[in-house]
């Protein structure tokens, strides 16, 4: 009888392995998909749309502002104002704002001011500028802002706002200007801009809150020239003159056996000889003194003795 045949451990040990290999398969498919390794790609869907930031849009562009007057205006000021009332007797066909006639409303307006009134009535032409329509209540509808000058090209302008109200007009902003002013909108917000003296430029920041146009913030800008400061001059150096030291004449030795002879001090000049004692010059350098070598007095000779 024969022997049976060994078993075959290789095909039993690879079945675990293949076994293994399909579970971490599955278990790799069963992790979730947003799991993933920290600092990799991620999916958070669709970007949201950007939207850029207000920019300043000038009223009135085609009016170019004009130099700063050479002498210092009356301030303005926000005029004060009852609660804001419609305008009586004015409506707007279909909430049209657009389609409201500018001089019928200002004619009605009781808080326009006489001045103003004999203005429109005289040039409504020249004393009346363009109307124009902004978005500043937020609502996505445009207000009516207008100006109004009241004598002539160098008075004072008033500048009114009004927003619309069903079918009624309501006046949210009333205030005087000076006649050289600017202004603009960013995003709903109104600035205006007022050359109140000859270097200084005052903004006002208007913004709507629920009830009217108010005053935020008023700050003034100093547009002066920046003095520049003058240069002292640089003062010249004086040089003194050097004074050397006073030479003595050498003393020459009389013969011998004479008397010695007084030293002559050398003559200065004095103010009646007219000559002017020699300045030295700035700069030149004194010359050295050489002492004289003295004389050796000579000894004379002995007379010759008598020969007997």
């Amino acid at each position: 009888m024969a022997a049976p045949p060994p078993p075959r451990r290789g095909r039993s040990g690879a079945a675990p392995r293949a076994a293994l290999a399909a579970l971490l398969a599955v278990l790799a498919l069963a992790l979730p998909v947003g799991c993933a390794a920290p600092g990799g790609l991620r999916d958070h869907g669709e970007a949201q749309p950007v939207t850029p930031p207000p920019v300043p849009q000038p009223l009135w562009p085609g009016l170019a502002t004009v130099p700063p007057p050479t002498a210092p205006a009356a301030g303005t000021g926000q005029v004060s104002e009852p609660p804001p009332q419609p305008v009586p007797g004015v409506t707007a066909a279909g909430q049209d704002i657009t389609s409201v006639d500018v001089h019928g409303l200002l004619a009605k307006d009781p808080g326009v001011s006489q001045d103003e009134q004999r203005a429109l009535s005289a040039c409504p032409a020249c004393e009346l500028r363009s109307a124009e329509y902004r978005d500043l209540t937020g609502d996505g509808r445009p207000e009516l802002i207008l100006a109004v000058g009241t004598a002539g090209t160098a008075g004072p302008v008033v500048l009114h706002v009004y927003t619309l109200t069903g079918e009624g007009l309501v006046p949210v902003l009333r205030v005087q200007a000076l006649a050289r002013f600017s202004a603009e909108t960013v995003g709903t917000d109104l600035r205006l801009h007022e050359s109140t003296s000859v270097w200084v430029r005052t903004t006002s920041h208007y913004r709507w809150d629920g009830v009217r146009l108010a005053l935020v913030e008023q700050t003034s800008q100093d547009l002066g020239p920046v003095p520049t400061p003058s240069r002292q001059p640089t003062p010249e150096r004086q040089v003194q003159p050097t004074v050397g030291p006073v030479v003595k004449p050498p003393v020459t030795p009389s013969a011998p056996g004479a008397a010695p002879s007084a030293l002559t001090p050398t003559a200065r000049p004095t103010a009646d000889s007219g000559a002017a004692p020699a300045s030295p010059r700035a700069g030149a350098t004194p010359p050295v003194p050489v002492p004289a070598q003295p004389v050796r007095p000579t000894t004379p000779a002995a007379p010759p003795e008598a020969k007997p």
